[in-house]
């Protein structure tokens, strides 16, 4: 059975994930929203089955149905599945060798994702990072006979265990490749030459209208850090600088929200330095909560790093959230972070790994009030200027939509 007809209307969007819904990625749920707004038509389609319970209160408001993807099938079921579909899948003959060499798990999704796009008809597949997910995606576009793109977005990217020449592949193949960043644009045209000359910037975007600006309260007086407790975020080192500050006379509060593999080395460090009244690790909280505790804070810090494995922050949603709300931003020039946080003008970077520094950005901020404000005013600016999602997802739509119909002019 060959592809359906295209038909007029909104283009059809499969988006590929590798598990959804996930409780970090906060910035797919308001992209994949914002398209819906702007009259795509979506499907979800996930990987795994999410881990844990927890969920943001948006994620209700997403129209897009949601499939699971099927994997570790027996050898006879992977047989009955190849032996089914072989007549519905255009690609199937000529890619099958390809679709060989993939990981069996990999394999099996890609041939029911692409039976999936030619029952409902989807026209195009986009994937985020450009791990598994893309992986996934590319076989079942080329099965489908359709285009597909993907975001890369950090891990994907810099990770030691990241292979080159697959990623090299998945960016030739790619009708195109969104990255978030300046800095992941240039990173990857210059490693990989005319295969990333389709890599276009768009920065994750967000709804400005759930994010009201208004100025850092006075009182009470604490510094926010949000995100997963790994390596790459520096934590061990805002918790040093807490302890710095309060060598100075300055008792500030630090709140610490997320979950992840280094909380109880985290929880140690702060026992260690006797802070334990001091540091509190709130775990992680909805959407709506996070952003309460961040509005209300006096500095808000991201001391990001660059790990031992290669793994850094791409330009962590959080910062954006923070620039947009009004509070004031400190972080470090880690890949596209300074494309946010400009220093003196939206917010203060320090360079990384060096807890007085940090102590001394935090410092500042709290004595000079009033500059303080003003750097937050710039941050909102910048946000509405480069950052809102109505208008990123727009681009995107228009990317995906000029793909499709130039593969309906050419079909």
């Amino acid at each position: 059975m060959s592809s359906p007809d295209p038909q007029p209307g909104p283009v059809h969007v499969g988006y590929v994930l590798k598990m959804y819904p996930r409780f970090s990625e906060t910035f797919v749920l308001t992209e994949m929203l914002a398209m819906e707004r702007l009259g795509a038509r979506l499907s979800v389609f996930s990987l795994r089955m999410p881990v844990d319970g927890r969920f943001h209160e948006s994620l209700a408001q997403l129209q897009a149905p949601v499939t699971y993807l099927p994997h570790r099938l027996k050898a006879s079921e992977i047989w009955t599945l190849l032996k089914h579909r072989s007549q519905r899948l255009p690609g199937l003959q000529q890619h099958l060798p390809e679709l060989l060499e993939a990981e069996v798990d990999d394999a099996v999704a890609a041939v029911e994702l692409a039976r999936a796009c030619t029952e409902q008809g989807i026209d195009h597949l986009h994937a985020h990072f450009g791990s598994v997910s893309t992986t996934v995606a590319r076989l079942a576009a080329r099965l489908a006979g359709i285009g597909y793109s993907f975001t890369a977005h950090a891990k994907d990217i810099f990770h030691e265990e990241v292979d080159t020449d697959d990623l090299r592949r998945k960016l030739q193949d790619a009708e195109f490749v969104i990255t978030v960043s300046d800095y992941n644009r240039d990173y990857l045209q210059a490693r990989f030459g005319a295969a990333a000359e389709r890599v276009v910037r768009l920065y994750n975007g967000l709804d400005l209208d759930q994010l009201a600006f208004r100025p850092a309260p006075a009182e009470p007086r604490y510094a926010v850090a949000v995100g997963r407790l790994v390596e790459k975020k520096g934590f061990r080192h805002l918790i040093e600088a807490v302890s710095i500050l309060r060598a100075r006379g300055v008792d500030l509060p630090l709140r610490i929200i997320g979950a992840g593999a280094q909380e109880q080395e985290l929880r140690e460090w702060t026992r260690t330095l006797g802070l334990e009244g001091q540091v509190s690790f709130l775990g992680p909280l909805p959407q709506g909560q996070m952003l309460s505790e961040l509005a209300a804070a006096s500095v808000m810090v991201a001391p990001c790093l660059i790990g031992e494995d290669g793994n850094r922050d791409g330009l962590p949603t959080v910062l954006l959230e923070s620039l947009a709300t009004g509070t004031p931003c400190i972080s470090t020039p880690v890949t596209g972070i300074p494309e946010a946080v400009i220093d003196g003008q939206t917010g203060r970077l320090v360079p990384t790994e060096n807890p007085p520094a940090i102590a001394d950005a935090i410092s500042e901020v709290l004595e000079q009030p009033e500059r303080a404000a003003q750097l937050a005013k710039a941050g909102r600016v910048l946000v509405e200027q480069q950052f809102d999602t109505s208008t990123n997802a727009a681009q995107l739509l228009n990317l995906i939509t000029r793909s499709v119909l130039t593969e309906r002019a050419v079909a």
